[in-house]
């Protein structure tokens, strides 16, 4: 039985380019880059290397970025710094309703220590209430956090109007954007858009797991998280994962060496799919809008996610079933997915139990072909009706 794997959004697969180079750095250029040897200086210039790399695909500068273990301890460095920054002033937070875990879960931890969190809402198609973020802006903050794809529903966030409006009420206040399902995908220039703090993981563009990325713009004066021997500019101590960091370096190369082409052939992908996904009885598109016609430099969906709802069959039900044909998918955030709570994109958006009971994330990579979409309408074509007579009974 073929594998065909549709959960890109959870972990993607590791790009061969990123492999063969982290395999190298393993066991050929292992040294410890602090070390002054030329063992360590082979291991150094592996770090130089991904630093430029990523700057330039960032347009940041080399003292910008810090290397971390991934998207959760980027979200986390971001507000908990901004909150360790204003004990003594603004104790407000200003975030949206269907953030990540990463970020939701330090903001309910300084709820606990005193802090006011406005969580601001999303309309139908999960897009962040500018009106109402303009409101929470009349009061001082200390940190705005709105993630930039939103991982459920692929959602994209008007981020670059998000931070003009930071930045016109509150320029005191910082800005922090979760990047992990935008970057690889989005062109994300942080300066550009009025980014202060950015995060982004390796493991979702075809990167290894366990490395991500915190872009700190100088105004945030960034505080130590992990003290130790001093690494990273005294920020962040501890050995660099020198394989983790080249590898996402290596990644973010490839996936924005054909941007343009790769996002046009995933969205052609994501059209068809949806199209041929509506045709099947009682199937409900959640999240943005798909414009008809060529409107990729317009579109406010990301290319690689989609949302439905098959109302009358649990999700988890539809999941397992598609996996006994070799098709893995998802039920929402897998970090997330064995937590029985009553939050999530879906419930934000208002959606109704029996759709978000229902509902299935697909999500695409570079290595997703057309043939493999056909094989999965095949498959819920036959296993809709068969599910529904079944749960009917």
């Amino acid at each position: 039985m073929k594998e065909i794997y549709l959960d890109n959004s959870a972990t993607t697969r590791t790009a061969e380019e990123v492999a063969e180079l982290m395999k190298t750095i393993m066991v050929a250029d292992y040294g410890n880059p602090s070390s002054l040897h030329g063992k360590g200086m082979e291991a150094e210039k592996h770090l130089r290397w991904a630093t430029q790399t990523l700057c330039r695909i960032l347009k940041a500068e080399e003292k910008e970025l810090l290397y971390t273990s991934g998207g959760t301890e980027s979200d986390n460095w971001a507000i908990f710094h901004a909150a360790r920054q204003s004990r003594h002033s603004a104790k407000r937070m200003i975030t949206t309703r269907i953030e990540h875990p990463a970020v939701l879960e330090p903001m309910k931890e300084l709820e606990k220590q005193g802090y006011e969190i406005v969580y601001l809402p999303v309309d139908e198609q999960g897009f962040v209430s500018l009106d109402a973020l303009e409101q929470a802006l009349e009061q001082e903050a200390a940190l705005v956090s709105v993630m930039m794809v939103n991982n459920e529903v692929g959602s994209i966030q008007p981020i670059e109007k998000v931070g003009q409006l930071v930045k016109k009420m509150q320029p005191g206040a910082l800005f922090h954007v979760d990047g992990v399902q935008a970057f690889g995908k989005l062109s994300i220039h942080p300066k550009q858009l009025g980014i202060d703090l950015l995060s982004v993981s390796g493991h979702k563009l075809h990167g290894p797991k366990g490395v991500g990325l915190l872009y700190a713009s100088a105004k945030t004066k960034l505080q130590p998280m992990i003290l130790g021997g001093g690494q990273q500019r005294n920020l962040r101590s501890g050995t660099e994962n020198v394989p983790g960091i080249a590898g996402l370096a290596k990644a973010a190369e490839l996936a924005y060496a054909n941007l343009q082409e790769d996002t046009k052939r995933l969205y052609d992908l994501k059209d068809a799919f949806v199209k041929e996904l509506l045709q099947l009885p009682d199937v409900i598109l959640n999240g943005p809008v798909i414009p008809e016609g060529d409107m990729e430099g317009d579109r406010k969906d990301a290319p690689h996610i989609v949302n439905a709802s098959f109302p009358g069959i649990r999700s988890e039900v539809l999941l397992h079933s598609l996996e006994d044909k070799g098709i893995y998918v998802s039920s929402g955030s897998a970090c997330s997915s064995h937590k029985k709570t009553k939050e999530g994109t879906l419930l934000a958006m208002g959606l109704e139990p029996a759709r978000q009971e229902s509902a299935l994330r697909f999500s695409f990579s570079n290595y997703t072909t057309k043939e493999e979409l056909d094989q999965t309408l095949q498959a819920l074509s036959e296993l809709l009706p068969q599910l529904r007579r079944f749960t009917r009974r």
